[in-house]
């Protein structure tokens, strides 16, 4: 079973229209909603590959509801909460294929949910193959979270895949995950040099065992002990990028579980990339897109990066 965390789960409510303009009414073609907040994106992601997927983290009101009531082939191990899930909407520009995102704050944790939580999530690893920390932190969950989190793992010899930003990021890659996978600004915050070969060298200093930054349409860039890859697609492809980069976490993580060389799991994670941007909404990719773009995604061992 692979484990996916999402402290700051959401509604994910995609309006389409046929082009955005500021200061003015839109008439809405098409709205989709699906559950959504990085984790549970990436378990829906697994579940399609044919993994079998626990999701936990928080959800609470009718929001939360909703995204019980709509999660599909995944376990949901969620934990109730008082405040309400947050919403996120993105306004996809069907003219010029650009998305415009609004993301809700999460309801404010209390250190009694957030000690439940930490009870559930010690108690499901414990039969996982890997974990997924994912996204923001909702308020009221300590800065330090995902260091806790990936302590707890590493006792337990669970392979960890951290996936966040900003200062949670910095304490994270402290305590020592298997793989961060960062895009490039998040990775710039993080090192202070926005050179990506030299800012995954200074991430790993820090403590990841392995870095593989998001580049967007160019690609993944891997520092590993293993040795250091350049994923490369083949063309650039009009869409949604919302979920390109969870999509990526599961093509990672998947390839960790299944013991694939790295070359294969960057080749993955880069077609799951793509597949998702031409997929209509966030924690779904198109799948023969995906089988066409596995064929032709370059990866190539990076010299300059030892």
């Amino acid at each position: 079973m692979i484990l996916t965390v999402t402290l700051n789960t959401a509604l994910d409510i995609t309006y389409r229209v046929p082009a955005l303009r500021p200061h003015s009414a839109h008439r809405v073609t098409e709205v989709t909603e699906r559950p959504g907040g990085k984790g549970l994106n990436v378990g829906r992601v697994l579940a399609a590959l044919g993994h079998e997927v626990t999701v936990t983290g928080f959800t609470g009101g009718a929001t939360g509801r909703t995204v019980r009531d709509q999660l599909t082939g995944v376990v949901d191990a969620l934990v109730p909460v008082e405040g309400s899930t947050r919403r996120t909407i993105a306004v996809v520009d069907t003219t010029t294929g650009d998305t415009t995102q609004l993301n809700e704050p999460g309801p404010a944790i209390t250190a009694t949910e957030w000690s439940a939580f930490q009870e559930t999530y010690e108690h499901l690893l414990r039969s996982a193959s890997a974990v997924a920390l994912c996204g923001s932190l909702p308020p009221g969950v300590p800065v330090g979270a995902y260091a806790q989190l990936v302590r707890t793992a590493r006792t337990l010899a669970v392979p960890v895949l951290l996936d966040t930003s900003g200062e949670p990021l910095r304490r994270g890659v402290a305590a020592r995950p298997d793989i961060v996978k960062p895009n490039a600004e998040e990775l710039a915050e993080l090192t202070g040099t926005h050179d990506p070969l030299q800012a995954t060298r200074n991430a790993r200093r820090r403590g990841a065992r392995a870095v593989v930054a998001s580049l967007g349409p160019d690609g993944l860039l891997a520092h590993t002990p293993d040795g250091h890859w350049r994923a490369t697609p083949p063309r650039r492809v009009p869409g949604n990028p919302t979920g390109a980069g969870d999509s990526a976490v599961a093509g990672l993580l998947s390839g960790l579980v299944e013991g694939l060389p790295w070359p294969e799991r960057l080749a993955r994670a880069a077609a799951l990339s793509m597949a998702t941007v031409l997929a209509p909404t966030a924690g779904e990719f198109d799948r023969s897109a995906y089988e066409t773009l596995l064929t032709e995604i370059a990866v190539t061992a990076d010299a300059t990066a030892a």
